[in-house]
């Protein structure tokens, strides 16, 4: 009896290891047990350029793959920014996500192997050719996690920058013409304040204030500067000519009422909609918004600018799709980035507002889609893409929101609020041993 047992509980045994076998496969190819679903995550409106594109993606991928069921969660920016690192490291992470760019996000959790290489991916799929080297940049990252490495651990869809946008109503009421040079531009809000009217929506609780205190940075600066903060090429002095302008002017921008005082609690959401509303007749802020503005703003004619005199201004790839070391379908994962980096998708998102990576130009219709789209390919045919301030350090996003909130509310000097910036800077320097 006891011979029967052990050899039933054997053969069981071997039955089961059999089975284990028959359905172990390699992380990125599991085994098909029942419907599979597709987990994805990312954060932009529906209504925006972004998520218009991707909607269709999805639908393309549950044609192309029948019996598998896309769930999609929308997430906030700043709930992806805050915990990512936690869940990723989870069972609950998804298969694909979209993350932000640069050293201080993506490169951090490349660096804390939570995020899948897609470098065999990438060359196999064509998405190395489809993408030029100035957008591969925020792609591709080190053993330090600092960008412009050799490993792919995300791929963007589409581009992003920073720019001016205005309400072409207001400007004409006052006699305002389109500024071509920074001087034009001071002006423009000079004329504007002495009016009674604040120029510029800004969101100093998140990232719209630090972005014009990085172009105000830009309008001093040349590229071994940018290289030298964002890519660790050299040492960055604080107190030097290009962050000690910003932070004087942004602190006088506040004093002349260019930027009100009270802009320190606003949100980047309540800033959009404050210019949709007409409340403010400039914003300052990234390509994003623009598929947004195109479908929310009925009340007047708006337009959109470069900062002018500036060489460069924030902007790269936009975010990335990424794929969680600990996804459960990796495969699944790698299929829906390629349908979003084909023709069809990326010409949706260029006339949806949005700047393609991949499109044919000649599909590209709308009106002021190909301005967004001329205004990108001048910026990053001169080299004038500078990436964002909050990228060169992990937490640096919050140390810069802080720093702006001290310039509005006028807590700290723009020295004080340089040397605040400056420590965390150089601590993540020490850190990755620069």
């Amino acid at each position: 009896m006891f011979k029967m047992r052990t050899g039933a509980a054997v053969a069981a045994l071997l039955v089961a290891l059999a089975g284990c076998g028959s359905t172990e496969q390699a992380a990125d190819k599991p085994a098909a047990q029942g419907p599979r679903v597709l987990k994805l995550w990312h954060y932009e409106g529906a209504d925006s350029a972004m998520g218009k594109a991707w909607a269709e993606a999805v639908k393309q991928f549950e044609a192309s793959h029948p019996g598998v069921k896309v769930t999609f969660e929308e997430k906030a920016f700043e709930q992806i920014r805050q915990s990512a690192g936690m869940i990723l490291n989870s069972d609950e992470a998804p298969d694909v996500m979209e993350y932000n760019k640069g050293n201080a996000t993506a490169g951090l959790l490349s660096k804390q192997g939570l995020l899948t290489d897609l470098s065999a991916e990438a060359a196999e799929r064509g998405w190395d050719k489809l993408l030029s080297p100035s957008l591969q940049t925020t792609a591709k990252y080190d053993e330090r996690g600092v960008m412009g490495g050799d490993k792919w651990f995300g791929i963007p869809n589409y581009a992003e920058y920073v720019m001016v946008y205005y309400n072409k109503d207001a400007f004409k009421k006052q006699g305002i013409e389109v500024p071509t040079t920074y001087d034009e531009f001071t002006a423009a809000l000079d004329t504007f304040a002495k009016a009674g009217i604040t120029p510029l929506a800004v969101g100093g609780a998140e990232y719209p204030a630090q972005q014009i205190l990085y172009q105000l940075a830009l309008s001093k600066a040349q590229r071994p500067w940018v290289d030298a903060l964002q890519l660790y090429k050299g040492k960055v002095d604080f107190s030097g000519p290009e962050f000690r302008y910003a932070a004087d002017t942004f602190a006088d921008w506040v004093k002349k009422g260019y930027i009100g005082k009270d802009s320190a609690g606003i949100k980047a959401e309540d800033m959009g909609v404050s210019f949709i509303g007409g409340k403010y007749p400039i914003v300052v802020s990234g390509s994003w918004w623009y598929g947004r503005f195109v479908s929310d703003i009925k009340d007047f004619e708006w337009g959109s600018f470069l900062w002018p005199g500036n060489a460069m201004s924030a902007g790269s790839s936009g975010n990335l799709w990424v794929v969680p070391e600990n996804a459960k379908n990796k495969d699944l994962a790698y299929d829906f980035i390629d349908i979003t980096m084909k023709k069809e998708i990326q010409n949706l998102l260029g006339n949806s507002g949005g700047i393609p990576v991949a499109a044919d130009a000649s599909a590209i219709t709308d009106a002021k889609s190909k301005e967004l789209i001329e205004n990108f390919t001048k910026l990053s045919g001169s080299d004038g893409l500078a990436f964002y301030p909050d990228w060169p350090a992990p937490g640096y996003y919050d140390v810069l929101v802080s720093g702006v909130q001290n310039l509005i509310n006028g807590t700290k000097t723009s020295a004080q609020v340089l040397d605040e910036i400056a420590g965390p800077y150089n601590e993540n320097l020490a850190d990755i041993g620069n």
